[in-house]
């Protein structure tokens, strides 16, 4: 029993970017209550209805900021990672005019408000250049997210010189993207890359002689499902 409840907290670590909202909504939530029961009483029906809403929409958001710890366990060479949690939208050849300026394969992985919001390093390498981008709040599924809504770019140089762009899409939800890495960085699959609060989206953008291994409708675990291998 011991070591069944050690998993389970291991399994549902929190992100320390949820701690702030936490505590604020935990705060609100209690205070909330406590004037309810303090004008019907606290063995009052609107108490109890109130309560119960408040324990729910609390365990959502501890739900939305939890970040399971995930090693991978797979050939790092040439390997593409998911760099989320989630569902494949778009597996596409794409014109990328921001920084390659030439056609690229792009693999789109959209995170519900249920999924895990952490997002890992897709590939082994070197940071080349990260820079956020302000925009609009449309809709993560749709395609034009990719270039219109907010969203933060970072470009990973692996140590055979292959060049791979992830990009961080705020959704309809979403209010802030946090980016870790730093130009000049050397990161490692395993390493967290950042965090969308609030449903989003992340692309990934490769050479277009990868070798695919992912499909549009396939679930995704970040850090774990392999999405696909480059040509080195």
């Amino acid at each position: 029993m011991v070591k069944r409840l050690r998993k389970i907290r291991k399994q549902i670590r929190l992100h320390s970017e949820g701690t702030h909202t936490l505590i604020y909504s935990c705060t609100v939530l209690a205070a909330i209550c406590a004037a309810v029961g303090y004008a019907f009483g606290y063995d009052s029906i609107p108490f109890f209805i109130l309560l119960g809403a408040s324990i729910f929409l609390y365990l959502l958001v501890v739900n939305f900021f939890r970040c399971p710890p995930r090693r991978f366990e797979g050939d790092v060479e040439g390997v593409v990672v998911a760099p989320a949690d989630g569902r494949v939208v778009v597996v596409e050849e794409v014109d990328e005019n921001e920084y390659f300026q030439d056609r690229r394969l792009m693999i789109s992985i959209f995170m519900s408000p249920l999924n895990v919001h952490a997002n890992w390093v897709p590939v082994e390498g070197t940071i080349k250049k990260v820079e956020h981008h302000s925009g609009r709040y449309q809709a993560a599924w749709l395609p034009k997210a990719s270039t219109d809504n907010e969203r933060s770019t970072v470009v990973i140089e692996t140590p055979e010189g292959v060049e791979v762009l992830v990009r961080q899409i705020a959704g309809a939800m979403a209010r802030r993207i946090v980016t870790y890495t730093n130009v000049g960085d050397e990161c490692l699959i395993d390493d967290h890359l950042g965090f969308i609060k609030f449903g989003s989206r992340v692309d990934v953008y490769l050479p277009l002689d990868t070798k695919v291994f992912v499909h549009v409708g396939q679930r995704t675990t970040g850090n774990e499902t392999v999405l696909a291998e480059l040509n080195i």
